[in-house]
């Protein structure tokens, strides 16, 4: 493998208590060396002037929709889209065609991502078979596979007798059990959030409530067993106030949130349409408030895009008959982090960088999100600063489902490195 000298970016590696204009030298996807004016000998030099250089960027939570969902999306675009936004790793959920349940699914994904060369993928397997909640996979064997967490995401665990079956496991292997948090008998017919949009529009909406019963539930069996919860997608003031008290209380829970979330209140819906209808719903002004006041005092412990592709025709039906939920994500991330949480002064650079980067790598218990020597050499460099115009056509991904088509930021990544290889470079990537 090539050599590689990152000369001049401003490394910010919060687990490593590094903040300096400093340079790193990469070999065989390794980080060898780091210090100010390291002398240059390096297959290549990237001059990182004006960048961050942070550890690589995890989502641990994205719908690449293949098997099966092709047409939407598939793992070499999704990939593709994922390097484009600064992710070096991400979690791919188990709602696929078939539903990722089997081991060889597993190290299936994990081969053809080695072979696309892009991003790691860290699969999430299904907490049931077909994730249809009536029994629990075999959670040794897909973790030997590469499983990093299991979930039936796009609906609840379906009983919280299998909900505890399942974090009972999860303690014993320390693998997180993901949760979709919604109960179908309060979304049942849910189109948008539950409110005065809602009631304009003529729709049936999904309360808060919803999130918040299944929330508590998880809450209660995780504190009940000891194994680590993971609230997917939290949306809700309720939600995240229950997972603020059980941390407080010494339970093994961990939430994230989205960029949509802590970005837009479901009056985007009123503008966007069908294109800002997801699962769960944008909500109200309160709640993305609260969002981000989560954000600032460290209950959320990390932003993860729910990246979720739908082909054109699909999205193009009526939003109360047929539209799917879900957005694309992972190329806006960062600029609506940098736009909401940065350059408003809620956050620092530094809590910015571990929500994207050490507290996932956590969460998954991946060796990843730092820069120290010996570690490998998966690196995002982004220029805060940089302003550029979102494209959603020019994108990565195979869709585009996306509110932010059109949307000027203020920060653009840079290069994306994984294990050395830089494989993506704005301009040229």
């Amino acid at each position: 493998m090539a050599s590689l000298l990152i000369k001049g970016g401003r490394v910010l590696s919060p687990e490593d208590n590094l903040d300096g204009i400093i340079d790193v030298r990469i070999e065989d996807g390794v980080i060898t060396e780091i210090g100010p004016n390291l002398v240059a000998g390096a297959d290549e030099t990237f001059d990182a002037s004006g960048s961050v250089v942070a550890p690589g960027f995890i989502d641990i939570h994205v719908h690449f929709r293949e098997p099966g969902g092709e047409a939407s999306e598939t793992l070499e675009t999704g990939l593709g889209s994922a390097v484009a936004g600064g992710f070096t790793s991400v979690a791919t959920m188990p709602n696929t065609k078939p539903v990722i349940d089997q081991p060889q699914l597993v190290a299936e994904q994990i081969e053809k991502a080695r072979r696309l060369g892009l991003a790691r993928i860290f699969p999430v397997a299904a907490v049931s078979f077909g994730s249809q909640g009536e029994a629990l996979t075999d959670f040794a064997a897909l973790k030997a596979a590469g499983a990093v967490a299991f979930s039936d995401d796009g609906r609840p665990v379906k009983t919280a007798g299998l909900l505890r079956e399942a974090l009972e496991l999860s303690r014993e292997l320390g693998v997180p059990i993901s949760e979709h948090c919604e109960d179908a008998s309060l979304t049942a017919g849910g189109v948008i959030n539950e409110g005065p949009v809602a009631d304009q529009l003529g729709v049936r909406g999904i309360p808060n409530s919803s999130e918040d019963v299944c929330a508590a539930r998880g809450v209660v069996v995780a504190e009940a067993t000891g194994g680590h919860l993971h609230v997917a997608h939290l949306s809700t003031a309720g939600a995240l106030d229950l997972v603020r008290q059980a941390k407080r209380r010494g339970v093994r829970v961990t939430c994230e949130v989205t960029p949509h979330h802590f970005s837009l209140s479901d009056e985007a819906v009123l503008k966007y349409g069908s294109n800002a209808k997801m699962n769960p719903p944008l909500r109200s002004f309160a709640d993305v408030e609260a969002i981000r006041a989560g954000i600032t005092d460290g209950t959320v412990d990390a932003i993860a895009t729910d990246h979720a592709p739908h082909a054109a025709d699909l999205k193009a039906k009526p939003l109360g008959a047929g539209a799917p939920f879900g957005i694309i994500g992972l190329e806006t991330a960062l600029g609506l982090a940098l736009d909401e949480l940065i350059h408003t002064g809620l956050i620092s650079l530094w809590h910015m960088i571990s929500l994207f980067s050490s507290n996932p790598a956590r969460i998954i218990n991946q060796p990843l999100g730092r820069v120290r020597v010996g570690g490998a050499a998966d690196l995002t460099l982004f220029d805060p600063d940089f302003v550029w115009t979102y494209n959603a056509a020019k994108g990565r991904s195979k869709s585009r489902n996306t509110p932010f088509d059109g949307r000027t930021f203020r920060g653009a990544v840079t290069a994306t490195i994984v294990a050395g290889n830089i494989v993506y470079r704005r301009g040229r990537g």
